[in-house]
């Protein structure tokens, strides 16, 4: 593969246990739990990214002379387009009318995992220009890996630049986070709202824990493997309305919570002694992620409750600055979540072929930018006077 500057070389690792989890986590560092090697190391180990799954773990590493890795980004080569909530559908049903392969591809992106995160990890002390190799090691890998192309998805605006600034095609799409101006409480954010949107938040929530319902939050030793049976049960009910088949197995679940117990939160919604809903967060360093939820028993904006208005609770209460509470959902606007872009880079190997994707994704970013500064107009919170 690529030898860039600074002495290192780029090399491809089929598994994260093969860089190891002192040197993965060198180059990741802890702000965010979606890089860490515990949580790639679960979903390889547990099966539910594997070959045999469709993701096929490429993970591109620059190694120095003393056989150190200094930087790694994330990859698995593809044979589908499924859980990347980035989609590609209509690129891969295009490439094989004109008669070519858009399978396998190179998909530089954590599994299942429609979250804000870096890609291009380095250890500290190395020089910042190194990530600008990592792209190009990941262009020359699509090429010597028979791929067609190569994705990288929910990128910072930084980290987009590098790849563009390598030629990559950028992306944009928009999801919805909540943001923490400084909040006392729940209530302090409420009143930053207008009257009609605060009388129907109160009503959700009022209505939501109706008849006795309470919430529990649960972190660290207090998870237990009869949580991961209960929450695997709402999870799977989800997963096989959403997707037909649930992405991520039972083991995964025990994996994550030995290893990152400390990085997770659990609700569970009570009716009485009965656990009637859950869901799913991990805790970063300023950012509470959203990520599953289930329940065996409708409630009215139970749904509404549990995920993001609890979310907004204990990210006020932890002084956390941001709640992302995963992918789409205009509904999330009228509950003060803000439209928000994200942003993914694409090196599409065919030239002819990268053409036409770069005209349509120029196509797709005016929309994107006007369906956001439309859905802005309709935020839920009071408006400054002139």
């Amino acid at each position: 593969m690529t030898k860039p500057k600074n002495q290192v070389v780029a090399k491809t690792f089929s598994a994260a246990a093969q860089i190891g989890e002192a040197a993965w986590n060198a180059c990741a560092g802890n702000q965010n739990p979606f890089v860490q090697y515990a949580f790639f190391n679960a979903l390889e180990g547990s099966g539910s990214a594997s070959a045999l799954a469709g993701w096929h773990p490429q993970h591109i590493g620059l190694v120095d002379a003393q056989g150190s890795i200094s930087a790694i980004m994330p990859a698995y080569i593809k044979s589908h387009s499924q859980g990347e909530y980035v989609f590609d559908h209509a690129w891969a049903d295009a490439y094989a009318r004109a008669g070519g392969n858009y399978y396998p591809k190179l998909q530089i992106s954590i599994p299942f995992t429609p979250a804000s995160a870096p890609k291009l990890l380095l250890r500290p002390g190395i020089p910042h220009e190194l990530a600008n190799a990592l792209p190009d090691a990941a262009a020359s890998a699509t090429v010597q890996l028979g791929c067609s192309s190569a994705h990288a998805t929910f990128l910072s605006k930084q980290e987009l630049e590098i790849f563009t600034s390598k030629g990559w095609l950028e992306r944009n799409d928009q999801q919805f986070h909540w943001t923490n101006h400084d909040y006392r409480d729940f209530y302090s954010f409420l009143e930053t709202l207008t009257s009609r949107k605060r009388k129907a938040i109160r009503k959700e929530r009022r209505e939501a824990l109706a008849n006795g319902i309470t919430v529990v939050w649960k972190t660290g030793s207090e998870i237990t493997e009869a949580d991961w049976d209960t929450f695997f049960e709402f999870y799977q009910d989800t997963g096989a309305r959403k997707w037909g088949s649930p992405y991520l197995n039972r083991t995964f679940f025990s994996m994550i919570g030995e290893s990152m117990a400390d990085h997770i939160l659990l609700m569970f919604a009570m009716d009485g002694e009965r656990t009637i809903a859950g869901a799913l967060n991990f805790i970063g360093e300023d950012t509470l992620f959203g990520r599953y939820w289930g329940c065996n028993t409708h409630v009215p904006y139970l749904h509404f409750e549990l995920c993001y208005y609890q979310a907004i609770d204990f990210a006020i209460k932890q002084g956390l600055g941001r709640v992302e509470a995963g992918a789409q959902g205009g509904h999330k606007l009228a509950r003060g979540y803000e439209p928000i872009t994200t942003y993914s880079a694409h090196y599409i190997a065919h030239p002819a072929f990268r053409e036409a994707i770069e005209d349509y994704l120029i196509n797709e970013r005016e929309h994107v930018a006007l369906d956001q500064a439309e859905m802005t107009k309709y935020t839920p919170f009071k408006k400054l006077s002139s």
